[in-house]
């Protein structure tokens, strides 16, 4: 899924409510982000080839900004047109692309002006934009994919506006943040639903794609996104034989139905968790095993992560409540430093004796073990020693352990 990961919409849901492993970085010299006005067609990938798009447009407020088309590779960014917004805000950019695909389009030198986009070789596609909101409210005309992708823009901007006042709202609880979040994101998947199965084979359906990959993990997802998906992947394989993307989304299919099928068999209680062995603050080795025959919620944190801070309070509340009912917390830090995690525990109250931690940070090889890439997470064993549950917190966790205890 990495083709996807660059314009994944909704990636500011790991900023909101989980501290996440390092992001993929694009790699990009000089040479290929900054427009040189004397010389534009330097390093050009295509510039000896007959141009076979063309986007023109008008752009309020970004006189004489240089405007290029990226592609994204394994290697980074590849320019392959550019051109600069005339004074009065209009511009036109024509040059060569070798088929279907994702590209962006890149207002500027910094890399906060970029908007997706879907071209295919003969496009000529018209653009209306301001600067001030260049990358929230393009709007598309001129192609089969300009309606679709504009009108998910736009809804994208105002689930984007919901999100920012949610997130203002200190007196919600993480819990009551993440239903909240689920409600406000409901429109935009349900429009990116709908208009894939309308028009399966339309390019814009790289970008609608992104709103029903489980980006929160399977605990939120709705399992029949995975037939949408399948259903557009079948059919750009149809049209687009020639195109990298069909293989990038038959890749992406593939890894969402093993992810869920992989989901399924943790959370049945057929599956027996992965060892833990691990040093307290102290020096002590701690097994996860030697815990069996309690209810155990395997805690991933760490003293950097806010909302695993924030998440604290729900988890000193579920053991405080149910630790005389053959409840406990094993937590696990994805802490560097030993005096930083040392300070959060006596901070936060986590008043339970199993703290452990390998002090790898994200190098740890338990992320791989347990199949998280993103903090907090949490992990329920039964009283056997197997899995019943992933990723559960606030009503959900404390359902939960009413159901088992």
């Amino acid at each position: 899924m990495k083709y996807f990961k660059k314009f994944s919409l909704l990636a500011l849901i790991l900023l909101i409510f989980s501290c996440s492993n390092s992001p993929e970085k694009t790699e990009s010299g000089d040479e290929t982000t900054q427009i040189d006005s004397e010389n534009p067609d330097q390093n050009l990938p295509n510039k000896n080839l007959p141009d076979n798009f063309e986007i023109k447009g008008q752009i309020d407020g970004a006189a004489n900004q240089p405007l290029s088309l990226e592609a994204l590779s394994s290697q980074g960014t590849i320019r392959l047109a550019q051109t600069s917004v005339k004074q009065d805000g209009s511009f036109i950019l024509k040059g060569n692309i070798q088929g279907m695909g994702m590209y962006q389009l890149k207002l500027g030198l910094a890399d906060n002006k970029i908007i997706p986009l879907t071209l295919e070789p003969k496009d000529k596609v018209s653009l209306k934009a301001s600067y001030e909101k260049y990358e929230l409210l393009p709007v598309w005309s001129g192609t089969v994919w300009s309606k679709p992708l504009s009108d998910y823009m736009s809804k994208f901007n105002d689930f984007a506006l919901k999100q920012m006042e949610l997130s203002k709202n200190t007196k919600l609880t993480q819990d009551q943040q993440l239903k909240e979040f689920l409600i406000i994101r409901k429109p935009l998947d349900e429009f990116a639903k709908n208009s894939m199965l309308k028009d399966p084979t339309n390019p814009a359906n790289i970008v609608l794609s992104t709103s029903l990959t489980p980006a929160m993990g399977y605990e939120y997802w709705d399992a029949s996104f995975l037939d949408v998906l399948k259903k557009v992947s079948t059919a750009y394989t149809a049209k687009y034989k020639s195109s990298p993307i069909v293989a990038s989304m038959q890749n992406q299919v593939k890894e969402i139905e093993k992810g869920l099928k992989d989901f399924k068999h943790s959370n049945s209680g057929n599956k027996l968790a992965p060892e833990i062995t691990l040093k307290n603050p102290e020096g002590k080795v701690i097994k996860l095993s030697s815990l069996k025959g309690n209810v155990i919620l395997v805690d991933f944190w760490a003293s950097w992560c806010g909302p695993c801070r924030k998440e604290n309070p729900n988890v000193v509340k579920m053991y405080n409540k149910y630790k005389n009912k053959g409840f406990t917390v094993y937590s696990v830090s994805l802490d560097r430093d030993p005096e930083a995690w040392k300070r959060a525990i006596k901070s936060d109250g986590l008043n339970w004796p199993n703290h452990v931690s390998d002090l790898l940070e994200w190098q740890t090889p338990l992320k791989d073990l347990y199949g998280f890439n993103s903090i907090p997470y949490t992990v329920l064993i039964d009283r056997n020693g197997k899995i019943i549950g992933t990723n559960l917190r606030g009503e959900s966790l404390e359902q939960k352990l009413k159901e088992v205890l």
